[in-house]
């Protein structure tokens, strides 16, 4: 008995698809939560958060806002 990747994959993609705004607002609040903890780093989390929600938002076929463009390293 083995495990089935690809079904395992579909029901990923249905999860992401049927549920990316709330995954969407747990990714604000992981960022907000990240940013008290490592204070001084807000641009970083903010970029990969950017970025995990531009994954969510190419996964579904919703048209989404877009998300801002992520401040260039200092």
């Amino acid at each position: 008995m083995g495990i089935n990747f690809d079904e395992l994959k579909n029901k990923a993609q249905d999860a992401l698809k049927e549920h990316g705004d709330k995954i969407g607002e747990g990714l604000d609040k992981a960022g907000d939560f990240a940013k008290s903890k490592f204070s001084g780093h807000d641009q970083q989390i903010d970029g990969g958060i950017a970025k995990a929600k531009g994954f969510l938002d190419r996964q579904d076929d919703k048209p989404d806002e877009q998300p801002p463009p992520a401040a260039p390293p200092a």
